[in-house]
């Protein structure tokens, strides 16, 4: 991973499947090994997620109780494959928006898990249940030249893993929905100033399992500009190629470059993707 990101040298790294603990002990060692490679990243954010929060209810309808399923977020311990931004610039941690709380039956017109025509896999679950799995945050951050520029930052849960209820692919298509929402007006959003929407959104707006058309009506909407359609950026062995990752400046950003990386199995299934943007 640190050979991508020395080769790519981005400004800001959103992470994605980076494993949380609360004094940020692995994201400073991390921090510490790219200083060592040349890439100064000094400024750095993570929340606690909902990964691995564990609850004491089944979540996942699986009968037991205590289970990495009935986690807020699918977790075999507490942040297990979270998130975390990490900066050349300063992160105003004070202003961040963390939307990780939201009840999934909070977000407008959400696609509730069912079976036979029942709450799945309870009416107490949906009661406690929150959308993300493991967050949406949008973290500002403080350019020298551009000023204000905030990351709309989330790693949706693979629309795959459950049965006929489809909890996962339902879950899946509102954590996109979300930022839909978002951009529309809700939840206090949008941001002031230009954006940029980055993440793992296990989902391709053509193929594989999930529900791809609200992936199609995110890279359409007004505010966002595409600039690398239709390029894969993870193989699995089930699918073959998608589009699962995401760089999506606003409208008012003018694009340089983009591009995606060669992808190293040895870091990871997912490629790098990235974004050079200006005014």
């Amino acid at each position: 991973m640190i050979a991508e990101i020395r080769k790519a040298g981005p400004d800001v790294i959103a992470l994605q499947g980076f494993d949380f603990d609360l004094e940020n002990t692995a994201l400073e060692a991390f921090a510490v090994a790219l200083e060592a490679q040349g890439q100064s990243y000094p400024y750095f954010f993570a929340a606690p997620p909902n990964a691995g929060l564990q609850t004491d209810l089944d979540l996942d309808g699986d009968n037991q109780l205590g289970g990495p399923g009935d986690a807020q977020g699918y977790g075999r311990f507490f942040g297990q494959g979270s998130m975390a931004i990490m900066s050349r610039y300063p992160v105003l941690t004070a202003e961040v928006e963390d939307h990780s709380q939201l009840l999934w039956r909070k977000l407008p017109n959400a696609l509730l898990p069912e079976m036979a025509g029942k709450p799945f896999p309870s009416e107490e679950a949906l009661e406690v249940q929150r959308l993300s799995s493991h967050g949406h945050w949008i973290v500002p951050i403080l350019h020298p030249v551009f000023g204000r520029v905030s990351i709309l930052t989330y790693h949706a849960t693979p629309p795959v893993f459950d049965r006929a209820e489809d909890r996962n692919g339902k879950r899946n298509h509102d954590e996109t929905a979300f930022w839909v929402h978002y951009l529309n007006g809700s939840f206090g959003g949008p941001p002031d100033g230009q954006f940029l929407l980055v993440g793992d959104a296990n989902l391709d707006p053509q193929g594989g399992d999930g529900r791809g058309q609200i992936m199609a009506t995110l890279l359409s909407h007004p505010m966002l500009q595409d600039p690398l359609p239709d390029l894969e950026t993870v193989m699995w062995q089930q699918t073959g190629p998608l589009r699962v990752d995401y760089v999506l400046p606003s409208s008012d950003w003018k694009v340089i470059d983009a591009g995606v990386m060669p992808i190293n199995p040895a870091a990871s299934r997912h490629a790098l993707v990235w974004v050079d943007v200006t005014r």
